[in-house]
């Protein structure tokens, strides 16, 4: 494996008032294990990476870490057969910026069976794609393969400003769904009809003092599902006979209180979406349709591009839910 000389990198470490993230210089030793070492072009800014940075929150194994799930960028080195040095290529998921260190650093080193080539896509697409754009091509899969159609019914996207849920309701729209796309931010409704959503509606359940009822109203064909908590619940309860929700966030809460009535009485189905761990030959087939039959329509309208060396700042947005769209962090440069 070629050397790596010293390098910059934002480190969050574990302090006695929580944690703290700051750019420091560390040395090619450093670097985890892997047979396929990258120089870092552009990253992303994702809710995980915001929990990287908050106390407690059981997303991080040890600290330090360099946190960033999603890398896009440039082999420089190469123990493996599957990947040549110049190649462009990109990871995320399984224990990137989490359980080892991420792409908020100008290398990363991987295990090749963790690496997709760009094909297609550039370093940049790529990343502003990353693990949300992911999720959102998952779901909508997901909800495929359930047999949700267009003709069967609107379908409702949750959080839908956010990375995975205006991704989904692109992705959505150009598969000819008829897309609500559920808010809170009125604000962006202009921005999010562009993106294809037929209807802009607020945050669900609209009266959220109500107490939540067992089985609501039948509203709706299917459902990408980014927020959790008792956004989920009521979903359940209004989905149509034989929907499905296709569920993959918690930004509303990790906790679901709910019935067996919509699945006993309406057939509803409750679609689990994980993109960490999800294995490498999948994740190439859609990261090949990603740059192809299925790349989003509106990439260069939701992504915008941040230094890495600003990415805090940011994440501490992300985590509030004051942010919009995708975050591209520029790796290469943007120290």
């Amino acid at each position: 494996m070629g050397e790596v000389a010293a390098f910059e990198a934002l480190v969050a470490r574990q302090v006695d008032d929580g944690i703290r993230a700051a750019i420091e210089t560390l040395d090619g030793s450093e670097l985890p294990p892997g047979e396929v070492t990258i120089r870092v072009h552009y990253s992303s800014a994702n809710y995980k990476d915001a929990l990287a940075l908050t106390p407690n929150s059981g997303v991080v194994r040890t600290y330090p870490v360099v946190p960033g799930i999603d890398l896009t960028g440039e082999v420089v080195s190469s123990d493996s057969d599957e990947f040549s040095v110049g190649e462009l290529v990109l990871a995320h998921g399984y224990q990137i910026g989490t359980g080892s260190h991420g792409g908020y650093a100008e290398y990363a080193r991987v295990p090749a069976d963790w690496v997709v080539k760009l094909g297609a896509l550039t370093p940049r697409e790529g990343a502003a794609i990353g693990t949300a754009g992911f999720t959102a091509a998952m779901s909508v899969k997901a909800l495929q393969r359930h047999g949700i159609n267009p003709e069967d019914g609107p379908i409702v996207v949750t959080g839908a400003t956010g990375g995975v849920g205006s991704i989904s309701v692109d992705l959505l729209a150009a598969a000819g769904y008829h897309v609500v796309a559920s808010t809170g931010k009125p604000d962006a409704a202009d921005r999010l009809r562009e993106l294809g959503a037929a209807e802009v509606i607020g945050r669900l359940p609209e009266d959220p003092d109500a107490k939540p009822r067992p089985l609501g109203k039948s509203r709706w064909a299917g459902a990408v599902d980014c927020v959790g908590g008792p956004t989920l619940a009521h979903l359940l309860s209004t989905m149509n006979y034989g929907a499905a929700v296709a569920a993959s966030g918690l930004t509303g809460g990790a906790g679901l209180q709910t019935t067996v009535m919509p699945f006993i009485l309406r057939g509803v189905a409750l679609l689990g979406i994980d993109s960490v761990l999800l294995p490498i030959g999948p994740r190439r087939a859609l990261w090949e349709e990603l740059g192809n039959s299925l790349k989003p329509q509106h990439l260069s309208d939701v992504a915008h591009d941040v230094d890495v060396k600003d990415v805090v700042e940011l994440l501490d947005k992300v985590r509030a839910g004051e942010h919009s769209g995708r975050a591209v962090i520029r790796v290469a440069g943007g120290f």
